[in-house]
């Protein structure tokens, strides 16, 4: 686990089909009101991304990406 490496929702694009709380096996998301909730950034596996690939809108960044 990292811990400079955790995913962002973009609330403008994430249309909140809670495809990345479904797809995560190490619990970083839970179901919110309108948009998961990032609940354990820690639990983020660094480099996986396999959320954000998997994301219908493309809602999904890294801390700790190139660039941020």
């Amino acid at each position: 686990m990292a811990e400079r490496w955790y995913p962002i929702i973009d609330k403008e694009k994430c249309i909140g089909c809670n495809t990345c709380v479904d797809f995560c096996m190490k619990g970083v998301y839970e179901n919110g009101n309108e948009i998961p909730i990032v609940k354990r950034p820690e639990n983020c596996v660094e480099f996986c991304m396999g959320c954000a690939k998997i994301c219908p809108e493309g809602a999904i960044t890294f801390f700790g990406d190139v660039g941020n």
